[in-house]
């Protein structure tokens, strides 16, 4: 029994069209009778893969590295994991259920390798990206520090910008473009939860791109808000990138990465990149994922009901200056209309600023005890961190000011706990101050 075999199109195919995603993202892409009646897949922890005959070895290559004119097929044939493996492949079929406007998906050993990878894949030396901040700290040390080294120009503009603000730094940037340009957004953005349309972003690029030769792509980091409450690529998006660390593995026992967008873009420059660079998550991995994604909706559903509870509490607690959640936004504000337009909900994190400053901040999080003090985000545990000295801490501090990131931020990821008990942690935590 062929490998190949076992990751045919189930009967759940037909029904894709038809049926919410969480009904059939523990079946789609499997069929259990293939794998000796396997309800889950079986790991395939294989390097590499056996071929029939010379002739199918050679058509495997020709097929993997584009050496033949002969249609793709959708799956390639097995040769090695680091192009491709049956864990991942079936992860990445699922992985497009959640995200409309797609056609395939390529997943990766981290959130930070499919941004990388996905970048050099489409902007080369002379090119440039345009980039709302703020952005996790990891992603704008990439375009600070390392892409700018590779000939690659990389200009920030103000998360939630306007439309014409949006056409403007375009132009700017392109007046010294010479080769392909990469809009990327991080929206809600991380850690302020500013908002910027992905709508109005695709509007401004195709005015833009109109008798441009070289392309102007729109990439949309997703992580924040996850896989549920927004969809990028319905509104414009090229491509849709996670951390799959978070939302989608959501235990906090998996680092990965994803990214969704069009069969070209895909199969024909980030997953060739991918293959050289080998940034793919191991087959185990793959596995995790796969678990993780049958009760994908049910934790983003409980985190977000939480969330709207902690957050209602904190805007009225008297330790606290601010709260920053989109669903707090009052009606007629400007990011009230965007949430309204591109996100199905507000999602499960909250800032907020504490009074005081660093000092208060870190008594704060130290009394924490249900309240995990940890870095990431997306988990079903709640976790508490300061963005100022930890994941934000890299970004230049005048810069991280400016973005309104400072020693009175705290950032909350809310978990699926009872929702009283959460509260009640945080309100003990502020009697210690």
């Amino acid at each position: 029994m062929k490998n190949r075999d076992r990751r045919v199109r189930t009967p759940e195919e037909a029904l894709r069209k038809k049926t919410r995603p969480e009904s059939i993202v523990s079946t789609y892409g499997y069929d259990p009778q293939r794998s000796e009646g396997a309800l889950v897949p079986p790991i395939f922890l294989s390097s590499t893969f056996v071929f029939s005959t010379a002739e199918e070895g050679e058509r495997a290559f020709k097929i993997a590295y584009h050496l033949t004119e002969d249609s793709i097929p959708v799956h390639s044939p097995l040769i090695y994991t680091r192009l491709n493996n049956p864990n991942l492949e079936i992860l990445e079929e699922r992985l497009t259920l959640f995200e409309p406007g797609t056609e395939q998906c390529a997943v990766f050993s981290s959130g930070m390798s499919a941004i990388a990878t996905t970048i050099l894949s489409l902007v080369q030396t002379g090119g440039s990206v345009l980039y709302s901040a703020p952005v996790y700290g990891g992603t704008d040390y990439l375009f600070n520090h390392i892409l700018p080294g590779l000939g690659i120009r990389t200009e920030p503009f103000h998360a939630g910008i306007d439309p014409q603000g949006i056409r403007s730094a375009l132009h700017r940037i392109l007046r010294s473009t010479r080769g392909a340009c990469l809009v990327f957004l991080e929206t809600p953005a991380n850690p302020t939860c500013t908002l910027t349309d992905i709508a109005e972003t695709r509007r401004a690029i195709d005015e833009v791109q109109h008798g441009r030769k070289q392309p102007i792509y729109l990439a949309v980091d997703n992580t924040f808000l996850g896989p549920m409450w927004q969809h990028p690529a319905k509104l414009g998006a090229d491509l849709v990138i996670y951390s799959a660390t978070k939302f989608i593995g959501g235990h906090s026992d998996v680092v990965a990465g994803a990214v969704l967008g069009s069969k070209k873009l895909i199969a024909d420059h980030v997953k060739v990149t991918r293959t050289i660079l080998g940034t793919v998550p191991s087959p185990f991995d793959g596995y995790l994922l796969l678990r993780s994604l049958d009760t994908l909706k049910m934790r983003m559903t409980s985190e977000l009901k939480n969330a709207k509870h902690v957050a209602e509490w904190l805007a009225k607690e008297p330790h606290v200056e601010s709260v920053c959640y989109p669903g707090l936004l009052p009606e007629g504000h400007p990011q009230r209309t965007i949430l309204e337009k591109q996100c199905v909900e507000p999602g499960s994190m909250v800032t907020f600023y504490i009074r005081g400053g660093k000092k208060q901040a870190f008594k704060f999080l130290n009394a924490l005890k249900l309240v995990k003090l940890a870095v990431s985000l997306g988990s079903t545990k709640t976790l508490a961190e300061h963005p100022a000295t930890m994941t934000h801490s890299d970004i230049d501090p005048k810069e991280r000011l400016a973005l309104g990131i400072d020693d009175r931020m705290i950032r909350l990821s809310i978990g699926t706990e009872h929702y009283k008990d959460i509260i009640a942690d945080l309100d003990r935590a502020f009697r210690e101050l």
